[in-house]
């Protein structure tokens, strides 16, 4: 192939890549894979079934946790088609344009998880340190209004990280270390110079995971700080278990997250497979987990979804 042409064959097209030397056992990992995505489709879908189906599940924790699983079905959708397609196919190859939509919905929906989560936070802060104005706070027209605002926020920063990529030549390898696309790998594709994105995407990551992961923390100091005025230790013990499950969504969602941040500012060649293996956790497990803790902690949830099987 010539030097024009294969100059040609990589600005149309991005390689991905899966797990580097198991290439022998992809089909063991699909299947893997496909039951970790058959878990979170199945798991979501009958959070959303379940609240949706039951009156007195209408309320605000149940709402947002309605919220945080149509997120993460997004997730779940927006990665299967590239990480199945690795490993059950050998495809490797996407087009410049699908890569792009794929980062925007991937960049959007890990971000509007974000904000569901310092929803969840607020709604447990509420709860704990003034549950007398709970219900008067946490109406549906505002939860409503609160959800169309982060929704607004993410699209509104996530939508220009395509058109700040289409702008670019690339000419290098064009071989991406993850099973889909995401803007911080891709602009190092590019030969021209990355400071406005790189930039861009530090200002946006700080103004959104950064501040929503601050805002948790000062919401759980401030939740901590009334339980420990609980003079009970029964009733304090029970505050503190009705956030359990929302700690586990935060640590599950933000750990690999900052984890990947660091990698992708800071890391070398040699954190290659951490980065891949931190990308896999903080796409796959969020979604995977998330009904599973939630249906294991919440009785109320449980039950009905226990009824709704037995029926």
């Amino acid at each position: 192939m010539s030097a024009v042409n294969y100059t040609k064959f990589n600005s149309a097209v991005f390689l991905l890549t899966g797990i580097p030397g198991l290439e022998d056992f992809y089909l063991w990992i699909s299947i893997l894979f496909c039951l970790m995505y058959v878990i979170s489709i199945v798991g979501n879908s009958i959070i959303l079934f379940s609240i949706k189906t039951d009156p007195s599940l209408h309320e605000p924790m149940y709402i947002f946790l309605s919220m945080l699983a149509m997120t993460d079905l997004g997730l779940s959708l927006s990665t299967m088609p590239t990480i199945l397609g690795i490993y059950l196919f050998n495809s490797r190859e996407i087009s410049l344009d699908a890569c792009f939509v794929q980062l925007f919905f991937i960049h959007s929906l890990a971000k509007f998880e974000s904000s569901v989560l310092l929803l969840m936070a607020f709604d447990r802060f509420i709860a704990i340190c003034n549950p007398l104005r709970y219900a008067a706070i946490l109406t549906p027209p505002r939860i409503a209004k609160m959800g169309l605002v982060f929704l607004l926020r993410v699209v509104a920063t996530s939508f220009p990280y395509p058109f700040l990529l289409k702008r670019f030549r690339y000419c290098r390898d064009n071989v991406l270390y993850h099973s889909y696309c995401v803007h911080q790998e891709v602009m190092k594709m590019a030969c021209s110079d990355i400071t406005v994105n790189s930039i861009y995407g530090f200002c946006i990551t700080l103004l959104t995971v950064g501040l929503d992961s601050l805002l948790i923390f000062l919401s759980y100091v401030m939740i901590l700080k009334t339980v420990l005025s609980i003079a009970s230790h029964a009733e304090s013990l029970r505050a503190l278990n009705t956030c359990v499950s929302h700690l586990c969504a935060v640590l599950l969602f933000y750990l690999p997250e900052i984890g990947l941040a660091v990698i992708h500012r800071f890391g070398n060649s040699s954190s290659h497979f951490l980065q891949m293996v931190l990308g896999y956790f903080y796409l796959l497990v969020p979604p995977l987990m998330n009904p599973i803790v939630y249906s294991v902690k919440s009785k109320h949830l449980r039950e009905r979804i226990i009824r709704a099987f037995v029926k």
